[in-house]
Formats: C-alpha cells, structure tokens, sequence
C-alpha cells in the first residue's frame, strides 16, 4: 500500500514509518523543510513537500495513495484555536480528495473530554466544528464513513513514551529540573493514560491493514498511572524530592502543561485489543523513566 503520512519525521511518525516500512507498505511523508525532506528520503521515504496551511497540496498528496495516516498537528498554544481552524481545513480537504474511493484515512486524535471515568472506544467524541478542541477534527473524519471513506480515529494517550521522548513527560522532567523538585497537582490521584512508541506504532500499523470504517482504535498500554507515582519516579530518577502543589498554583509552577497535569486521562483499550489483535508489549511509563528515558 502506498500510504502519504504527515507528521511522518516526528516523535509518532518516525516510529510509524518505520513500521509501516518493515511490513512492505511505501511511504509518502509530508516534508516541511528541505532538511526533512532529505532526511525521510534517506530513510527510504518519498518526501512531499508542504504544510498543514496547504490543504490543496495535502488534498493532492491523498489522492495519489492508497491510504492516508494524518499524525501532523500544529501545536502552537499560543494560538490553540487557530491550531484547531487550521486541522479542520486540512481534513476537509483531504477527506473530499479521497470521496468514494473506500480508502482509509486514519487521524490522529486524543483521549481528553468524554467524561468521567475511563473513556471507552463507543464514546464519542464531544468535540465539533472548526472551532473546538482540534478544530473537530475526530468527528468530522467519522462522518467520513458515509462518503466512500474508510475513517479511523488514532486515540492517543497523552504520554506515548520511549528514549528520546520529547513530548509531555520530557517537559515535566524540565520543570522538575527547573523547580528543584518532582511536582503532582493535589493529591496526585489524577492519572494518565499512557502507551509505549513502538507499540502505538504498531497499533496505527494494525488499524491501517483493516480497521473497519467508522472505528475508533485507543493507543493505551495503561489504563492510568498516578501523576504521584509519575513525579515520584521522575524525582527518583534525577535525584529530587517529589512535592504536591496546590491546585491554585498549578499554572504558575506547571506553566502551560498544567491544563493537562491536572487532568484524569485515562481509557480503556479492550475493544482495541480485540478488533486489531493488537496487545501491548513495551515498557510501561515508569520502567522508562528509571531506566533514562527522561534524563536531562
């Protein structure tokens, strides 16, 4: 299959091409830059060059595969909702690339918002229209399923861990390094769900191959670790104590990341597991961070 992935030279897309490459798939990745664009062909990857501010250059890319994964995201959240405008532009479009074809067109998307407790795969997501969380883009892709598409929802947990990881756990090793000490909201009985690289990637590989249309596939290897015993592990690891901070003072001593820190994330992974025969073999978020994963 000849599958266009952008977001194909990040932390998840690296990992995603390298298996889809592994299992005789070929790969067109979306290049930003020259540099990117040379260091993907290096790896055996066709580079497309181009944007998430290019709809039309995603649209055609699409349409010349035979599958879509769309990992891409601007994460700039000093303009969140223009992040969100700019997602809903960029599916659209290559959603009415790929119109009556049955091809899949598999989306990056994420656990938080559905509700209390763990989020299941029959929940749907509460986020639509360009103007919410991710410019909508989860339902707008579902809806897909009616127009000759084969959309798939990517729920992925909040940390998709691994050496080198630069993503959420990375940043609250920084601010623990910059505070002095490993820091948990409240009493630190809020938790996040969490995933290992190689087994997201694996899972995305799996939901290509044959998850029907319309599905919603969660990239879970736990079910949620305690941010107590995620900051314990951390302040072990770099030889600091671990505080909780008051919930009040969150913002000022988490920064951005708060929004998140503070937050229940967690999600089953059962249906996941049955439909796509996929079965989580990684370390899990704690073994990583005692063996370095998160040093500085």
């Amino acid at each position: 299959m000849r599958v266009f992935v952008t977001g194909a030279s990040g932390w998840i897309g690296t990992a995603v091409t390298d298996e889809l490459l592994a299992h005789d798939h070929d790969v067109v990745g979306l290049a930003r830059s020259h540099e990117s664009a040379a260091a993907l062909t290096a790896r055996g990857i066709t580079a497309h060059r181009g944007d998430l501010d290019d709809p039309d250059g995603l649209a055609r890319a699409a349409a010349d595969a035979d599958g879509v994964v769309h990992l891409a995201f601007k994460h700039d959240f000093t303009d969140y909702a223009g992040a969100g405008r700019s997602e809903h532009a960029a599916v659209s479009r290559m959603l009415d690339a790929l119109e009556h074809t049955g091809r899949p067109f598999l989306l990056a998307s994420g656990l938080a918002g559905a509700g209390d407790g763990p989020l299941t795969e029959d929940d749907p997501s509460p986020f639509s229209g360009a103007d919410s969380m991710r410019g909508g883009s989860e339902n707008l892709a579902l809806a897909a399923a009616g127009r000759g598409i084969r959309p798939v929802a990517l729920r992925f947990s909040p940390t998709v861990h691994g050496m080198r990881d630069h993503g959420f756990t990375a940043r609250l090793a920084a601010i623990a390094a910059e505070r002095g000490a490993a820091g948990y909201v409240g009493d630190g009985s809020t938790r996040w769900a969490a995933v290992h690289r190689c087994d997201a990637a694996r899972l995305v590989r799996l939901a290509l191959e044959k998850a029907p249309a319309g599905s919603r596939v969660h990239a879970v290897g736990e079910t949620g670790v305690p941010s107590h015993d995620i900051a314990a592990a951390l302040g072990a690891r770099l030889g600091l104590p671990t505080v909780a901070v008051d919930p009040a003072d969150a913002e000022a001593h988490f920064g951005w990341l708060a929004a998140f820190w503070g937050r229940d994330v967690t999600a089953s992974n059962d249906r996941t597991r049955e439909l796509l025969g996929w079965e989580p073999t990684g370390p899990t978020l704690l073994e990583d961070i005692a063996a370095g994963a998160y040093d500085l």
